[in-house]
């Protein structure tokens, strides 16, 4: 695998955090934490729950932990010490449990959360409920995989330990130092948990501290802060985490914001449209649902090559590559199915398929990609822990209830042609004033002589921009 350059970039202000993550001077990945509007991070946060309800039949229950919805709870998330089959025989109705955020409220629903806590560090994760040792797969060298297992065996840690990829080559010592450090943190968690009868307990760090502990190693340039504040506090953590990494992090002090000095906010603005340009004069679109997100490959303008399978091809390897990013940049999780454009080659399909998943490869979420079809169409599954950027910035639009269409002007006018018709009865006698916002009401005027024959009667259009795209109002004089 080849040598990224990688830079994180750090912007923080009162009211948000936002976190770019650069990799060969191109935006990889985007984070934002606003605790002030109810958009904070809450995945990895430890709440003292009630089982408010237990469900059978979808084998899940629904915990309240304080938050406006209950969070979610599926059977294979219980760790009960009468494991069964039926949750409700795990569960009880009324019962305290401690509970971990494994992902974020979506859309209509609650935050999922699991029993099986974990508390990660810049080395190990801890398991305190569960028995297994894992070692990370990026860690290959087998005499260092058996090196880490035997060191993390003699510790003999009341729990389970994954070890992350961080720890390759890392000395006894501070691994011992971090299972120290962690198993008194859940001790204090436990403690907490005991004064609190329905609550948070414990809560995940900060966005730039997560960046730290699970980001920031030996293969990141640089870590520029550019509040000053902040800075002192993550040099200080990073000085306390990983003493070598102290001079990666800097004070960015130059007078363009480091968002746009990065071109930053400009990629953000392109993560607006649906459709992104291919180098070679295709594109995708992107279509987000809220539980399948589909993408379209197009050749648009690119006819370069010597035939159309090959044109075909080289379009949809381009668009493999460009879709792993934006899945990652953009965040979106879920079942997503993407369809390339047809290949007679069973070849050439493989050859679209591996490229899509070596463009994964970097990303941290866990992903499976499912065969291409002959008809092009790839299945692929994508971890979700947090809302997309999309939904993080925007909000469903208010004209079109987020369907992104409207009635056309043409559409309103035949509607409301046959509304008055229906109300008056067909006779033709009285005034009528029908007030419409701005842009339909201007296409009434172009049609007014149409409309005053069709109706038999004289009409007057009435601006009134505080009426949405298909609302208006009709009165009859």
């Amino acid at each position: 695998m080849k040598q990224i350059k990688k830079q994180i970039l750090a912007n923080t202000t009162t009211d948000e955090t936002r976190v770019a993550i650069m990799e060969d001077n191109q935006l990889a990945e985007f984070f934002i934490d606003r605790p002030l509007h109810g958009a904070a991070q809450v995945v990895g946060n430890i709440y003292h729950g009630k089982v408010e309800n237990v469900l059978p039949g979808i084998s899940s229950a629904f915990i309240d932990v304080g938050q406006e919805k209950n969070a979610y709870l599926y059977i294979t998330d219980v760790v009960s010490d009468r494991p069964d089959r039926n949750i409700d025989r795990m569960l009880k109705r009324g019962e305290n449990i401690l509970v971990q955020v494994a992902k974020e409220a979506i859309g209509t629903k609650g935050m999922k959360v699991t029993m099986d806590i974990s508390l990660p560090g810049r080395f190990l994760i801890y398991m305190p409920l569960s028995k297994h040792v894992g070692i990370s797969r990026q860690i290959e060298d087998p005499r260092e995989r058996e090196r880490l297992r035997s060191v993390i065996e003699s510790l003999d840690v009341p729990g389970g330990i994954i070890v992350r990829t961080e720890a390759e080559e890392v000395d006894e010592r501070s691994l011992k130092r971090e299972v120290k450090y962690l198993c008194r943190l859940w001790d204090s968690v436990k403690k907490r948990a005991d004064k609190v009868n329905k609550g948070l307990v414990h809560r995940e760090l900060g966005l730039t501290f997560q960046i730290v502990r699970d980001v920031l190693s030996e293969g990141v340039e640089a870590f520029l802060i550019d509040n000053k504040q902040e800075f002192e506090d993550v040099k200080g953590f990073v000085e306390m985490l990983a003493p070598e990494l102290g001079d990666r992090v800097r004070l960015y002090e130059g007078k363009t914001p480091i968002m746009s000095a990065f071109h930053v906010e400009e990629e953000l603005e392109k993560l607006r449209g649906a459709r992104i340009d291919l180098p070679s004069g295709g594109f995708i679109v992107i279509q987000e649902a809220e539980s399948l997100c589909a993408i379209d490959v197009n050749t648009g303008k690119f006819t370069g090559l010597t035939s159309q399978e090959e044109t075909v091809t080289a379009t949809n390897i381009e668009a493999a590559i460009e879709i792993a990013r934006q899945l990652r940049l953009r965040n979106i999780g879920g079942i997503i199915v993407i369809d390339f454009i047809d290949m007679r080659k069973r070849r050439n399909r493989e050859k679209v398929l591996e490229s899509l998943m070596q463009a994964t490869e970097h990303d941290h979420a866990k992903i499976k990609i499912l065969p291409i079809t002959r008809l092009g169409l790839v299945e692929m599954t994508r971890e979700r822990r947090r809302e997309s950027l999309q939904a993080m910035l925007g909000e469903p639009c208010k004209e079109c209830s987020g369907s992104g269409w409207v009635l056309s002007r043409e559409s309103l006018y035949l509607k409301i042609r046959k509304e008055v018709i229906e109300m008056t009865k067909g006779r033709p006698e009285g005034n009528l004033t029908i007030n419409l916002k701005s842009p339909v009401a201007s296409y009434f005027h172009e049609n007014k002589d149409r409309l005053e024959r069709q109706l038999h009667r004289t009409v007057k259009i009435i601006e009134d921009d505080t009426l949405s795209w298909e609302n208006y109002r009709i009165v009859l004089d």
